[in-house]
C-alpha cells in the first residue's frame, strides 16, 4: 500500500469533488481494483469518503472535509519552476514530483481560483522546442540533473567538434535552449564552461561535493554566453540591396540579421531597393545565406564576400547548363 498514492487520492477528491474509480486509475497509474482497495484503506483510516453509484456517481469527501496536508517536498517545490514545461521536467526526472506538486496546489486552492487557474492551463501553452526539431532527450540527462541538485562531481566522456576526451566537472545547471539541453560546469580552467549534454557519451557520478561558486548567476552567464557566442559566430558585416520581398526573407536568416536590417534601413530608391548592413557567418555559410535570397538581393559589399559569391554562380551556372541526360550517360559510363 502506497501512503504517497493514498495521499494522491484524497488531494484529488478534495480538488476535483466526485471522481470516478477509471479516472483515479488512469490519473495514478494502476489498475481500478487497486483504486477500490486504497479507497477501503482511507474508509478504514477515518476518512469520511463515500461512493455514489450509476453512471455519474464516483467516490467524493463529505462535504465539509478538507484535509490540512497539502505542504510540498523540497521535490515538489523544485518542481513548481517547471510547471509550464512538463516534458522538461519528466526529462530531469522532476515528473512524478510535478504532478504531485500540482494536486497539492489544486487541493489548497478555494474552488474559484481553481476553476481560474484551469482555465489558464487550457488557454496559455508553452513550446520550447524549434520548428522541426524535436526536444532532445539525452540518456545522461537525469544523472546530471541529480549532481546538479546535489552538487556532487560528475566524470564524463565527451566529444567536441575536434576530439572525445574524459573530464571531471562539477556541474553548475543545465540549460533548454529551443530543445537542446545544455550543461554548465567547471572543468579543468577556473570559469565555468559550456557543454552540449547530447555530446556527452558517458557519465559516472561520484560521492565527491563540489563548492558552488557563491557569485555564480546562471540566467546572467547564460545571457553574457549567447551574446559572446553570436559576436564569434558573426564574422563578417554585408551591404545589401534588397527588394520589398527581399527584406522580408532577411528574417528568415536569424533574429541578429533581422534586427540588423531593421536599424541600417536605408530610404528606398526609385525602384523600392533599400540597403541594409547585416551581421554574417564566415564566407561559405555567407555565400549560402545571399544565394537564399535569390533575386530579391545584391551583394554590394566587402569585395572578397563578392568574389566568393560570383565564384559559387558560376559554378551553379557551369552545372545546370548541363544536359541533364547527357549528366546522366557520362556517370554510367
Amino acid at each position: 500500500m502506497s501512503a504517497g498514492r493514498l495521499l494522491s487520492i484524497l488531494l484529488l477528491l478534495q480538488a476535483k469533488g466526485r471522481i470516478n474509480a477509471t479516472v483515479l486509475a488512469q490519473e495514478l497509474e494502476v489498475s481500478v481494483r487497486t483504486i477500490y482497495r486504497d479507497i477501503n484503506q482511507l474508509s478504514a483510516a477515518g476518512v469520511p469518503v463515500f461512493a455514489d453509484r450509476g453512471s455519474a456517481g464516483g467516490f467524493q469527501l463529505l462535504d465539509g472535509y478538507k484535509t490540512q496536508l497539502t505542504g510540498l517536498t523540497v521535490e515538489e517545490a523544485s518542481s513548481l519552476f517547471l510547471l509550464g514545461l512538463p516534458k522538461a521536467a519528466a526529462d530531469l526526472g522532476l515528473g512524478d514530483a510535478m504532478s504531485a506538486a500540482r494536486r497539492k496546489i489544486d487541493a489548497a486552492l478555494p474552488s474559484e481560483r481553481r476553476r481560474s487557474a484551469d482555465t489558464v492551463a487550457t488557454r496559455f501553452h508553452l513550446d520550447t522546442a524549434g520548428w522541426f526539431k524535436p526536444i532532445e532527450r539525452p540518456q545522461t540527462l537525469p544523472a546530471l540533473a541529480d549532481a546538479v541538485w546535489s552538487e556532487r562531481r560528475v566524470v564524463v566522456r565527451y566529444k567536441s567538434w575536434t576530439r572525445e576526451s574524459v573530464q571531471d566537472l562539477a556541474p553548475l545547471g543545465l540549460v533548454l535552449k529551443a530543445g537542446v539541453w545544455y550543461l554548465i560546469a567547471l572543468g579543468s580552467k577556473a570559469s565555468p564552461a559550456t557543454y552540449l549534454v547530447s555530446s556527452i557519451r558517458s557519465l559516472e557520478p561520484t560521492n565527491t561535493p563540489f563548492a558552488r561558486p557563491k557569485n555564480f548567476d546562471l540566467p546572467a552567464y547564460w545571457s553574457d554566453s549567447v551574446e559572446q557566442f553570436n559576436a564569434r559566430l558573426h564574422r563578417v558585416t554585408a551591404t545589401v540591396r534588397v527588394s520589398e520581398r527581399g527584406f522580408q526573407l532577411l528574417g528568415k536568416l536569424s533574429v541578429a540579421v533581422k534586427q540588423a536590417a531593421e536599424r541600417t534601413r536605408s530610404p528606398p530608391d526609385e525602384k523600392g531597393w533599400t540597403s541594409v548592413q547585416i551581421p554574417l557567418e564566415g564566407p561559405e555559410n555567407a555565400v549560402c545565406d545571399i544565394l537564399s535570397l535569390g533575386v530579391d538581393a545584391e551583394l554590394v559589399a566587402p569585395d572578397s564576400l563578392r568574389e566568393a559569391l560570383s565564384q559559387s554562380i558560376a559554378n551553379l551556372s557551369t552545372l545546370y547548363a548541363k544536359n541533364p541526360k547527357q549528366t546522366t550517360r557520362s556517370r554510367k559510363r
